[in-house]
């Protein structure tokens, strides 16, 4: 691995804050670490220790009040608006707890609406099959369980074939079963992608799939390991 792709994504100094005065809330205190190219890194965190607001700064829906992010050797921080804009659109997926589907279009249109924002969509039946959706690509959200609609979300971020898949608690609203399904889904994505994916989450079991675990706690790193013999998805247990 060169240089510029085990530092793909470097943070700096990170730090975030809400409020003022009295009511001020030092959310991140001064985050320092990088992601490789192609990992998989879990942000493992309990309630409050300000793994979500990490992740929605790095996906530039927020803003820090110090620090740098760089992707690829860009500083987010030296963007406008309108270059944020492209940049999301261009090379960041994002996966949320909630599914965010529009309703009145079937499977392969709520996928079809990734794929306008990118110049090199992936090849959509293809992703369907990848997916295991093919057979259900003309059935609508509320013809659809929970995990078939989070993996229509997943397939939704993924088919613009983004340098960096952001997902945020992607498992939260799904039952044991049907979260070791998405996560194995995560996982083919990762392998047959090579997307870096950058997972929110407070379930300890997950960091053993992952390549690399960042541990939060009350706006600090706690530790920041890469994992030598991960597991795979299917082996998870919780």
């Amino acid at each position: 691995m060169s240089e510029a792709e085990r530092l793909f994504l470097e943070v700096r100094g990170l730090k975030k804050s809400f409020g003022s005065g009295d009511t001020r809330q030092d959310v991140l205190r001064g985050l320092d670490f990088s992601v490789s190219k192609g990992e998989f890194c879990v942000l493992l965190g309990p309630s409050g220790s300000g793994k979500s607001t990490l992740l929605n700064i790095l996906g530039g829906i927020d803003s820090a009040d110090a620090g740098e992010i760089l992707i690829n050797g860009d500083k987010l921080e030296d963007m406008n608006e309108k270059s944020l804009t492209r940049y999301r659109r261009k090379h960041l997926g994002y996966v949320f707890q909630s599914y965010n589907l529009i309703p009145n279009l079937n499977v392969k249109e709520n996928i079809e609406t990734g794929a306008y924002l990118s110049d090199q969509p992936l090849d959509i039946d293809e992703l369907l099959k990848t997916l295991g959706l093919f057979e259900h690509r003309y059935k609508l959200p509320n013809q659809l369980s929970g995990g078939q609609q989070q993996r229509v979300s997943i397939g939704r971020a993924i088919v613009k074939n983004p340098d960096i898949l952001l997902c945020d608690e992607p498992t939260g609203a799904l039952d044991y079963t049907t979260s070791k399904e998405i996560l194995q889904l995560i996982e083919e994505v990762n392998r047959k992608y090579s997307n870096t994916i950058i997972m929110v989450t407070h379930n300890e079991a997950i960091r053993l799939m992952a390549d690399h675990v960042i541990k939060l706690r009350d706006g600090k790193i706690r530790h920041d390991d890469r994992i030598t013999k991960k597991i795979s998805a299917a082996e998870l247990e919780w």
